[in-house]
C-alpha cells in the first residue's frame, strides 16, 4: 500500500506542477509580448522564472523525500542548484524593483550547472554497465569524453561563426567570458546527460529522468546562447525567458518520474561499450578535420583553436591511458575469475583439498610418468570407520568441522608435491609420486595422526580409519587410474575386515580373499546368480515379549564371496550404496524372503511376517511397489505378511514422493516400518510425514541400563506417540532379560535382540527354536491362519494379544 501511495502523490505533484508551470508559462509568454519594452518586462519575466525555480526545487526535494541512496542524492542536488537559481532570481527581482536600470550580476546561476553535474555523477552509480569496472574510474572517464565532445562541438561552432558577430560578441572580453561560460555548461551537462542514455543501456527506467534532464539543460542552453548573442540587448527576449521556464520544469519532471527497480547489467547489450569507447572521437575527427582545412588554405589558427587543440590532445591520452588501465583490469579480473572457477571445479568446498576430478588427473599423470620413466608411485585410501556414528551423535555441522580438521592432519602427514584429496563423504586419498617410497611409513603416519582425540566444539571426538595402500606391480604398465582406486579401495576394505583401524597393503588378488577387489566382485555377484556367489539370506526372529513368542522375522543379507570369503554386511552395504548396487541386494532378500515364507512357516509351526530392508534413499524412487507386488505375486505369498522396513543410512531425497510411494505399497497391504529409530536421519517428524505402521527403536533408546531414569523417560515418550498414533514399537538390541523386563514395563510388547536368537539361514532355525517356544500363541495369527494344534489359547486376549492380531 505504502509504494502505491508514493506512485499516486508523486503522480498528482507532477500533474500538479505541469499544470501550475504551464499556466505560468503561458502568462510569461503572453506577458512579454504584451508589457511593453521596459522594466516592467524585465520584473514580469525575472518574477516568473523566480515561480518556476521554487516550484521546480520543491519538486526535486519531494521526489527524494520517497527514495534512498544515490536515487534520492542526484534529486537532493539538483533541487539545491535550483534553489541558488531561484535565489539568485529573488536578487534580480530586488534589484528590479529597487534600481531597474542596473544590470545585475549573473555568477549566482553556475551553481545550478555545478550541481547538475555533481548530480549526473552521483547518478551513475545506480546506471550499471555492462561491463563492470571501477566507478570511479568509470566517472573520469566520462567526464573526460564530456569535455571532448563539448570542446569539439564548440570549435565546429567558433569555426563557423562569422567574424563580424565575434568581434560584436567579445567587445567586453569579461562580460563575453561570464555569459559564454553559461551555454558552455549547459552543453557539456547535456553532453554528459546523452553520453548516458547512450552507454548505459542495462537500466531502461532510467532513461526517462535522463532524457529529461539532458532536454532541460538543452532548454537552459538555448536561453543562455540567446543571452550571449544579445548582450547589448538591457531586456530579456521572450525566447531567452521561454528556455529559463522550460529548464526547470524539465529538470522538476525528472525528479518526479517514478523508474523502476535497478536491473542488473546485461552482458548481451555489451556492445554499447564500442559506442562508448568510439562515440567521443566522431566530433574530435570533425573538428581536428576542419582545424586542418582551414589551416591548409592558409588561415591562422586563433588562440582558441590551438588552446583546443593541445587540450584535446592532451584529454585524448588521458582517455587512453585510462582505457588502458581499465582492460588491464578487467583482464586480470577475468584471470581471477578463471582461477577461481578452476579450483572450485577441482578442490573440494569442505576441506579445501583436492577433489576427485583433480585427484584422477594427477593419478593419470603420475601413472603415466611411471610408465615411460618408472617414476615411482602409490596411493593410499583412507575411510573413516563408523563416521556415521559421529553425525548422528553430535551433529552434521561438528561432523563437517570434524573432516576439515582430519583434512588438515592429512596434509600434514605429506611432503612438497604429494596430493591429498577428499573423494567423498568421510574417504580421503593420498597420492604419492614423490615420495612414494616411504609410503608404507606415511601411511602408518597417516594412522597415528588419526588416532589422536580432535577438539572440536569443546568435545573430544576419537576416530580411527581404515587405510589401504597400493603400488603398482613390477611390469603392469598397462594400469589405469581406474584399476589402481579399485585396488586401494580393495585394501581398505581388507582393513576393514580385519577389525578396522589398521593398514592393508594390496598383493594382489591371486593370493586370496584379502585383497580382492571387492566392488568388481559385488558387481559381479549381482549382476548373475547372487546365490552361486554366496549371497544368502539369514533370519532373526521378533518375538512378543510377555512369553518369547516368535510373530515374525527380519531377513538380512549375508555374503560369503569364493574369492573374498565372509564379508561384513557392514563393509558390502556400504559398497553397494556406492556403487549403486544396494537396490540389488534388496531386491535379492525380497525375493528370497517371499521364497522362503513357506519353510519359515513350517520351522515355528505357524504363519510369520517377514521383515524386509529396503534403503530411504529408494523409498521415493518409481518402481519399488512393482518390484514388491511381482515378487508377492511370484510366490503366491498374501501381502499383509510382509513389512518393508525403511532404513536409515541416507536422507530420503523426496518426502512427498516417498510418501506416496508408501501409501501405494499399504493400498497393496504391505506394511511400513521405520528401521532404527531414534539415530540417523529417522526423527518424529517422519511420523507424520510418512504413512508408518511400525517403529523399530534404535538400541540407542532401548539401552535402559545405562542411565536408565533418562534412558526409560525417552523410551516411555516414544512408545506413547507411537500408541497415540496407532503404530506398533519392536524393541531393537534385546540382549538380556534384565532389559525384555524393563522394555515390557515401559509398554513395548514386540522386541528383537540377540537375547531371542542371531540371524540363521531357515535350514537352522528349527534347531536353535527354545524348547518352550510357542507357549501362549493365540488362536488367530493372521488373517485366515488358524492356531496350531496344542498351543495354549488364553480365555481372554490380553494386550499382547491384540497387538499380535494388528501385526
Amino acid at each position: 500500500m505504502t509504494g502505491w501511495w508514493v506512485v499516486m502523490t508523486t503522480g498528482r505533484l507532477s500533474v500538479r506542477l505541469t499544470v501550475t508551470l504551464a499556466i505560468v508559462a503561458v502568462v510569461t509568454a503572453a506577458g512579454t509580448w504584451v508589457v511593453p519594452d521596459g522594466p516592467g518586462r524585465r520584473l514580469y519575466g525575472d518574477a516568473a522564472q523566480l515561480a518556476a525555480g521554487v516550484l521546480a526545487a520543491y519538486a526535486c526535494f519531494a521526489g527524494a523525500r520517497d527514495r534512498s541512496g544515490a536515487l534520492a542524492a542526484w534529486r537532493v542536488l539538483i533541487g539545491a542548484g535550483l534553489t541558488a537559481w531561484a535565489a539568485t532570481r529573488v536578487w534580480w527581482v530586488v534589484r528590479d524593483v529597487a534600481d531597474p536600470l542596473s544590470g545585475p550580476g549573473r555568477s549566482g546561476f553556475l551553481i545550478l550547472p555545478a550541481a547538475v553535474f555533481a548530480g549526473l555523477l552521483c547518478a551513475t552509480s545506480v546506471l550499471p554497465r555492462p561491463a563492470r569496472i571501477s566507478l570511479g574510474r568509470d566517472r573520469v572517464v566520462l567526464v573526460i569524453d564530456s569535455i571532448l565532445v563539448t570542446g569539439s562541438l564548440v570549435a565546429l561552432v567558433w569555426s563557423l561563426v562569422p567574424l563580424r558577430v565575434v568581434d560584436e560578441v567579445t567587445r567586453t572580453p569579461w562580460t563575453t567570458g561570464v555569459a559564454a561560460a553559461y551555454p558552455v555548461a549547459d552543453l557539456l551537462l547535456t553532453v554528459m546527460a546523452v553520453l548516458l542514455l547512450i552507454t548505459r543501456p542495462a537500466w531502461q527506467p532510467g532513461r526517462a529522468p535522463l532524457g529529461l534532464v539532458a532536454a532541460g539543460m538543452l532548454a537552459f542552453g538555448a536561453s543562455d546562447l540567446v543571452r550571449l548573442l544579445q548582450l547589448s540587448a538591457a531586456l530579456p527576449t521572450p525566447v531567452e525567458s521561454a528556455g529559463h521556464l522550460l529548464g526547470p520544469a524539465l529538470l522538476g519532471l525528472a525528479a518526479l518520474s517514478n523508474p523502476g527497480p535497478l536491473a542488473p547489467p546485461d552482458s548481451s547489450q555489451a556492445e554499447a561499450d564500442w559506442t562508448h569507447l568510439l562515440l567521443p572521437y566522431l566530433p574530435v575527427i570533425a573538428s581536428g578535420v576542419v582545424i586542418v582545412v582551414r589551416t591548409g588554405s592558409g588561415a591562422q589558427l586563433t588562440a582558441y583553436e590551438a588552446f583546443y587543440g593541445w587540450l584535446g590532445l592532451g584529454l585524448v591520452v588521458a582517455r587512453q591511458m585510462l582505457t588502458i588501465a581499465e582492460n588491464s583490469v578487467l583482464l586480470a579480473r577475468v584471470s581471477e575469475g578463471r582461477q577461481r572457477l578452476r579450483h572450485q571445479a577441482y578442490h573440494d568446498s569442505l576441506t579445501g583439498l583436492a577433489n576427485r576430478a583433480l585427484f584422477r588427473e594427477r593419478l593419470g599423470a603420475a601413472l603415466e610418468a611411471y610408465r615411460l620413466w618408472g617414476q615411482p608411485v602409490a596411493l593410499i585410501f583412507a575411510d573413516l570407520d563408523d563416521f556415521k556414528l559421529i553425525n548422528d551423535s553430535y551433529g552434521h555441522a561438528a561432523g563437517d568441522r570434524l573432516l576439515r580438521a582430519i583434512g588438515e592432519r592429512l596434509a600434514g602427514c605429506t611432503g612438497r608435491g604429494d596430493l591429498v584429496a577428499r573423494l567423498g563423504g568421510d574417504e580421503f586419498a593420498v597420492l604419492l609420486d614423490h615420495h612414494a617410497p616411504d609410503a608404507e611409513p606415511i601411511a602408518e603416519r597417516i594412522l597415528a595422526v588419526l588416532r589422536e582425540p580432535f577438539l572440536v566444539d569443546g568435545r573430544t571426538i576419537v576416530v580411527s580409519a581404515s587405510v589401504g595402500l597400493v603400488q603398482p606391480e613390477p611390469g603392469d604398465q598397462e594400469l589405469s587410474a581406474d584399476s589402481l582406486l579399485r585396488r586401494a579401495d580393495a585394501a581398505m576394505y581388507a582393513s576393514k575386515r580385519r577389525g578396522k583401524n589398521a593398514l592393508a597393503r594390496y598383493t594382489g588378488a591371486a593370493d586370496g580373499g584379502p585383497h580382492a577387489d571387492l566392488p568388481h566382485l559385488l558387481l559381479r555377484a549381482l549382476s548373475g546368480n547372487p546365490a552361486e556367489y554366496g549371497f544368502q539370506v539369514h533370519y532373526q526372529p521378533i518375538v512378543r515379549l510377555s512369553d518369547g513368542a516368535v510373530v515374525a522375522v527380519e531377513a538380512l543379507a549375508r555374503w560369503t564371496d569364493p574369492i573374498a570369503g565372509p564379508v561384513d554386511p557392514d563393509v558390502f552395504v556400504t559398497v553397494a550404496e556406492r556403487t549403486g548396487l544396494v537396490a540389488a541386494v534388496d531386491d535379492f532378500v525380497l525375493d528370497r524372503a517371499c521364497a522362503d515364507m513357506a519353510a519359515l512357516a513350517h520351522a515355528y509351526g505357524h504363519p510369520v511376517d517377514v521383515h524386509v530392508n529396503v534403503s530411504a534413499a529408494r523409498l521415493a524412487q518409481p518402481g519399488l511397489t512393482a518390484t514388491v507386488v511381482a515378487a508377492l505375486e511370484r510366490w503366491g505369498i498374501p501381502p499383509q505378511r510382509l513389512i518393508v522396513e525403511i532404513t536409515e543410512t541416507r536422507r530420503i531425497p523426496d518426502m512427498p514422493r516417498a510418501a506416496a510411494s508408501a501409501d501405494e505399497l499399504r493400498a497393496h497391504g504391505v506394511r511400513i516400518a521405520l528401521d532404527d529409530f531414534g539415530s540417523g536421519w529417522n526423527a518424529l517428524a517422519q511420523l507424520h510425514s510418512l504413512p508408518v505402521d511400525i517403529v523399530k527403536l534404535d538400541s540407542s533408546l532401548t539401552d535402559v541400563d545405562v542411565a536408565p531414569e533418562r534412558a526409560r523417560a525417552l523410551c516411555r515418550s516414544v512408545v506413547t506417540i507411537c500408541a497415540d498414533l496407532d503404530i506398533l514399537v519392536v524393541a531393537e538390541g534385546i540382549e538380556t532379560p534384565e532389559r525384555a523386563a524393563a522394555l515390557t514395563g515401559l509398554g513395548c510388547d514386540l522386541g528383537q535382540g540377540y537375547l531371542y536368537g542371531q540371524p540363521r539361514p531357515v535350514q537352522r532355525l528349527a534347531a536353535d527354536l527354545p524348547a518352550q517356544e510357542g507357549a501362549g500363541v493365540p488362536a488367530q495369527l493372521g488373517p485366515g491362519i488358524p492356531a496350531q494344534p496344542g498351543v495354549a489359547i488364553p480365555a481372554q486376549p490380553g494386550p499382547a494379544d491384540r497387538a499380535e492380531l494388528a501385526s
